[in-house]
């Protein structure tokens, strides 16, 4: 690869190429429960911008607060509205005292005179906000903004579910999507802890891959347990462009029956720094989590005070390797093989869906039309750990139901 194409696929700013494309998706931005009415303004970094999401005091009749996303510094002389005031329509400026809505509108200017018409040529940065799974999501992107995909893992709600947020991976948001069309690591690299690695073993296996609405099917086929049985196939998807579906058993370590459905959402802060949100769910018949109530949530450290991976937690070794590449991966010292077949993949979607952005047209995966959006399904199976295609769909038929 050469070095403009490396900047061409990795940069997230705003103005560049994969930045404009990352910047039609919503992307998680804090957990609701973070903000409360005693501290309803944090810091956040979102696609290279420095931001602050605030909550607003609840109105009369209201049972859900709203929440707003805006630039951090104020427009008038760059103080930071992270030392701000939350008031019933806006937020306030520390500094002088001027006020912006929800949409960004600058609706006071106190050192100013009462009838300055320039107030109204001013607009803060902002962006909309919506919850989800106890996720807050931002939209950064040109409107009309698309529908948030209701993905099964944040909107089921014959489960149990909760989020977990991992320490910020030191690193751009393409090694960690690269790494979910990478087959080839999973015994190398987690067959230690991982139940999928220690049961195939070091098996010859076939990778597959394909496209399908929401982006990259990676297939794993390996050999049965014994002379004569089918081979066993463990299929999940990379969604186009930061989210990873995946299944595993409910109880580490423990194939008993009972599945664990994750979606990783690696979230591109900057051009070095990336936020994983894992929202999880166990389906139940006796479980539930209504969509209107916020799940419980953990948060993971990946490394020691020092600084040293912790090793025996899956996550913190894929940190590891994808840290390590470097903070930005240099691509033209690579040296590509045939088991890397998902990673050109995933590099050829990211410039062809680049292309369409810049030629004005939606993206893969953007969703639009309600009528798609009721509870999106995302096939996954996996017979090592006996959830088999069958299972699968039974799951899907129930959820319909």
């Amino acid at each position: 690869m050469r070095q403009a194409e490396n900047e061409f696929l990795t940069r997230v700013g705003p103005g560049t190429p994969a930045g404009e494309l990352l910047r039609r998706y919503w992307h998680p931005i804090s957990i609701a429960g973070e903000l409360t009415e005693e501290n309803p303004i944090k810091r956040v970094t979102l696609l290279g911008e420095k931001l602050v999401v605030f909550r607003m005091p609840l109105a009369p009749g209201e049972t859900q607060p709203r929440y707003g996303l805006v630039a951090e510094q104020c427009r008038h002389r760059l103080a930071s509205l992270f030392y701000g005031r939350v008031e019933a329509d806006g937020i306030r400026c520390p500094y002088h005292g001027w006020k912006y809505d929800l949409k960004g509108n600058c609706l006071e200017t106190p050192p100013e005179p009462a009838e300055w018409a320039y107030k109204n040529e001013i607009r803060q940065p902002a962006y909309p906000v919506q919850k989800m799974a106890g996720l807050l999501f931002a939209y950064m992107g040109p409107a009309p903004a698309p529908l948030l995909p209701r993905w099964d893992c944040l909107a089921r709600e014959d489960g149990k579910r909760w989020v977990t947020i991992e320490s910020v991976i030191d690193c751009n948001w393409l090694q960690p999507m690269e790494n979910s069309v990478d087959p080839s690591h999973l015994y190398w690299l987690h067959g230690e802890t991982a139940a999928l690695g220690r049961e195939l073993g070091q098996y010859d296996e076939k990778h597959e891959f394909f496209m399908f609405d929401y982006g990259i099917v990676k297939r794993r086929i390996s050999p049965g347990k014994t002379p004569g049985a089918p081979p066993r196939i463990d299929e999940h998807p990379l969604m186009f462009p930061t989210m990873l579906r995946h299944v595993s058993p409910a109880d580490r370590g423990k194939i008993n029956g009972r599945y664990r459905h994750n979606i990783q959402i690696r979230v591109p802060l900057d051009d070095t720094h990336t936020q994983v949100y894992r929202v999880n769910f166990i389906p139940s018949n006796t479980d539930r989590s209504p969509a209107d109530q916020d799940p419980p949530y953990e948060y993971r450290p990946l490394k020691d005070a020092d600084g040293k991976y912790f090793m025996d937690i899956v996550s913190a070794q894929d940190a590891m390797a994808w840290e390590t590449q470097g903070s930005i991966t240099d691509r033209t010292q690579e040296h590509i093989g045939h088991g890397d077949r998902g990673i050109v993949m995933f590099r050829k979607l990211v410039r062809e869906q680049i292309e369409i952005v810049q030629k004005g047209g939606d993206p893969l995966g953007v969703i639009r039309d309600p009528s798609k959006n009721e509870i999106i399904h995302i096939d996954v199976f996996n017979d090592v750990i006996g959830l088999h295609p069958a299972n699968a769909g039974g799951e899907a038929r129930a959820e319909a139901s």
